[in-house]
């Protein structure tokens, strides 16, 4: 047996009980899928051919099943709660929709995927509730693995499990015995209070995503940009957690986003128009314990970009991370009423997952050759000096980057971005190529991984895009 024979995990597919079975192709009624006979509608006009389509259909839900046509199987889930159906590949994320949610996640290694379900109490315990495994057929598109689960989820949390090659020595993490975060999570659940290790001080307890809910509980009270020219801010860099952390701060809820609220006022009578927050992306603090007794106070280590950091509210995990998407909104909406913009500090040049040695957390176990500049043995290239580099001009996370920036100002309401190690965001992605960017080959085409490159296509994309294109965006190199 070789080494990467030994080294792949068994299947999904293999487990009994999620044994792959035909599945329905979407939300609706099950169809029976017959084969359709052109010549029952030959010379037949439009009304005709409509009335044999539908006389045929009736006729075929009375018909015997000894013919050979497949027909599609109800499969549920959370004890026969929720109904399995095939689902849509876009968008990408969790979508909530009319009686339930889509679920759609890209990993273009994979051979096998599974949507993992958890009980806020199962995730605590480090235990799936439930796990819905993917059929390559009904629930791939593409690269892109997607379900539809009809029902009620509200208090649910999600993850998935890759099955597929697993040879660091090629750059492949595709490890079954991992539920890892999906990229496009809303909010992450883990340890719910700041600088306290889970149960049996575990620093990196399993994390889950949020499911969204299909309303909004949030409102804006009519919040508007407020679009000042970048020459007239009076800018303040805010470390959120930090800045009314200390006792002094005289704060209900100190180191929070609604601690923070509190001193809008202060910030005004300064001169203060335009926050920069550091890092409030979900991150861990606690990712150097386990090798010195130093915490992460900074949070340039990004786990989900999407998310804000759970840890910086008065809600913590409470309602599945909700409260913590509320609590942020809530710090943007107020600091708009008083004439001052938030711009957010944004770390794509690297993630928490760090080189070869560090955790499976999200992306490394979604598709580690997307996501990350490797070099030919699946080392990680360190162009960011901590660990690893987020592979920025690929074109699916290129996108995922824009999908981001587009959340943050649609959703959330921020004014701008502040762009860390920006110079990341300009280099030549793994396994170059200019036809698959540019659509042509380029003169003199001697680019490798990393290259500084002179038209990014990240930096194009997001010049170019209708909705970002207005808002405001600074960097550092």
């Amino acid at each position: 047996m070789t080494m990467m024979a030994m080294a792949k995990a068994p299947c999904l597919c293999a487990r009994p009980s999620l044994a792959a079975r035909a599945r329905r192709p979407g939300p609706g009624p099950a169809p029976r899928l017959r084969r359709w006979r052109p010549n029952a509608t030959a010379g037949k006009g439009v009304g005709e051919v409509c009335a044999a389509v539908v006389e045929a259909a009736t006729k075929a839900e009375d018909e015997d099943d000894d013919e050979e046509e497949a027909v599609a199987e109800d499969r549920y889930a959370l004890g026969g709660a929720c109904r399995v159906l095939a689902g849509m590949p876009a968008p990408l994320g969790a979508t909530a929709l009319a009686g339930g949610v889509n679920f759609a996640v890209y990993s273009g290694g994979a051979t096998a995927a599974a949507l993992c379900l958890f009980t806020p109490e199962d995730l605590k315990a480090d235990r799936v509730t439930e796990e819905v495994s993917l059929d390559p057929l009904m629930n791939r598109t593409g690269n892109v693995w997607h379900v539809f689960i009809e029902g009620e989820l509200h208090d649910m949390l999600y993850g998935y499990r890759f099955d597929g090659t697993f040879a660091p020595h090629c750059g492949h993490y595709l490890d079954i015995s991992n539920v890892v975060v999906d990229p496009y999570a809303k909010a992450v659940i883990s340890r719910g209070e700041y600088g306290v290790p889970a149960r049996g001080n575990n620093c990196w307890p399993q994390m889950a995503g949020m499911i969204p809910l299909p309303y909004s509980t949030f409102d804006w009270e009519g919040d508007l940009p407020l679009r000042y020219p970048q020459k007239d801010l009076v800018i303040y860099e805010m470390h959120l957690r930090g800045f009314t952390k200390h006792d002094s701060s005289n704060v209900e809820h100190p180191g929070t986003f609604i601690g923070a609220v509190s001193k809008l006022d202060y910030l005004k009578e300064l001169g203060v128009n335009c926050i920069e927050l550091m890092p409030c992306h979900e991150f861990n603090e606690l990712e150097y314990s386990t090798s010195s007794s130093k915490m992460n106070f900074w949070g340039y280590s990004t786990i989900n970009f999407f998310s804000p950091m759970t840890r910086y509210t008065s809600g913590g995990i409470k309602n599945c991370g909700r409260d913590a998407i509320n609590e942020f909104k809530t710090f943007v909406r107020e600091a708009h009423k008083r004439g001052i913009e938030v711009i957010l500090d944004v770390v794509f040049n690297h993630t928490a997952e760090g080189n070869e040695n560090g955790p499976i957390l999200s992306f490394r176990g979604v598709d580690n050759t997307t996501y990350y500049m490797l070099a030919p043995k699946g080392e990680f290239y360190n162009y960011s000096g901590c660990g690893n580099t987020f592979n920025c001009n690929h074109p699916v996370v290129r996108q995922f980057i824009v999908d981001c920036l587009r959340y943050w100002v649609m959703e959330m309401h921020v004014d701008g971005f502040r762009f860390d190690l920006a110079s990341i965001m300009t280099r030549g992605s793994s396994l170059w190529d200019p036809v698959n960017v540019y659509g042509a080959p380029i003169e003199g085409d001697m680019i490798t991984t990393g290259t500084p490159l002179v038209t990014p296509p990240l930096i194009d994309m997001i010049s170019n895009d209708p909705i970002l294109g207005g808002v405001k965006e600074a960097s550092i190199k």
